[in-house]
């Protein structure tokens, strides 16, 4: 299955294919033709994948690699100069490449770096985790997490080409799926109320696993489409941040060492549709839908943490301009709109425990 961002010069192909893995050779030499490859990964994901591809490259290609500690706290500023330190030694040019292998983390970080690095050198995404293969491995977002807060520092850098493997998902543990799926029902809620009865319609993600292929599709297709129409992120493509403005603030809270980030993204569904409704911005059921899909496919909707504990963080949020927010609520499930407030939205609710 092959879809393509049309963005102009920027434009490129995303490829969705059980295995393809096994083939990203060919694939890449499809858009590369420079010497030198440098594989950035993590050590959970290399030890499984890595060698794999790189023994592929290097039939053709200098292939170099670098391993960093998997989790959140990778993608901080600080790594940045460890990353820059290994593509010198390995005499990367401008006109060479980086292959994101990993996850939402990794395809972010490396993604920065290849946007800053010479002022910009080739991408490629090869994301492993359901949540960089339905979400953060498509649109060019990348970004790495400052101490006040999550991607504070970041870029619009398209890759020059999307591989994913859903075979490579056998590898995650339940929880990083469950994380996926957090993506994925966002997909639903914002766009797509078909795509969200199929989710309704099956009881858990091993019972879902059969469409997995088609699903993945279909959320890529959404986000592609959305992109076209809003690279930069100023209008429609806001919409891709339901449950995030209070989903970054619950995983900053707890230094990103408690909820992962489809997790937190998750509550923010759920909690932020309840107080929609309570103000009469969202109809009254539609967070007990979204309620019960969390529930099915092993999603947190609560944190335990006071609503206002998490204002101050609101505030520094990215999406927060000229202390205006873009909050994104729900007409309908499969209907969103950007709803202009400011952080004081969340202060009339007074300290409710979320």
């Amino acid at each position: 299955m092959k879809l393509t961002v049309n963005l102009g010069i920027n434009s490129y192909p995303i490829h969705i294919e059980n295995n393809i893995l096994s083939q990203a050779a060919s694939y890449i030499s499809q858009v590369f033709d420079g010497k030198r490859i440098m594989i950035i990964s993590d050590d959970h994901v290399y030890p499984l994948y890595g060698e794999k591809l790189k023994s592929q490259l290097s039939q053709t290609y200098d292939c170099y690699h670098l391993i960093l500690p998997h989790g959140e706290a990778t993608k901080a500023f600080s790594t940045l100069p460890a990353i820059y330190a290994a593509l010198l030694e390995a005499k990367i040019s401008r006109s060479d490449l980086i292959i994101a292998l990993g996850g939402g983390v990794i395809g972010d970080l490396a993604g920065f770096a290849a946007s800053s690095y010479l002022r910009g050198i080739k991408l490629i995404q090869i994301p492993t985790s359901l949540l960089a293969q339905v979400d953060s491995s498509v649109g060019g977002k990348v970004a790495v997490d400052l101490p006040q807060g999550k991607n504070l520092v970041g870029a619009f850098y398209q890759p020059a080409l999307v591989l994913i493997d859903p075979l490579v998902l056998d590898t995650l543990n339940e929880r990083f799926i469950n994380d996926g799926m957090g993506e994925v029902i966002k997909y639903g809620c914002i766009k797509d109320a078909e795509l969200f009865h199929t989710l309704e319609s099956h009881s858990s993600f091993h019972d879902l696993k059969e469409e997995l292929p088609a699903i993945i599709l279909r959320c890529v297709d959404i986000k592609r489409m959305v992109v076209e129409e809003d690279q930069f992120d100023t209008g429609e493509r806001m919409l891709l941040n339901f449950g995030h403005t209070l989903g970054h603030t619950i995983e900053q809270y707890y230094n990103y060492g408690r909820e992962s980030h489809g997790e937190a993204v998750a509550i923010g569904m759920y909690q932020l549709t309840k107080l929609a409704e309570n103000q009469g911005l969202t109809p009254a059921g539609t967070s007990e839908r979204i309620l019960n899909v969390l529930r099915d496919y092993g999603l947190p909707y609560k944190c335990g943490i006071p609503l206002q504990n998490l204002t101050d963080a609101v505030r520094l949020d990215k999406k927060n301009l000229n202390n205006k927010l873009n909050l994104i609520l729900l007409h309908e499930i499969g209907s969103s709109y950007i709803h202009p407030t400011t952080a004081e939205f969340f202060q009339r609710f007074g300290n409710i425990v979320i």
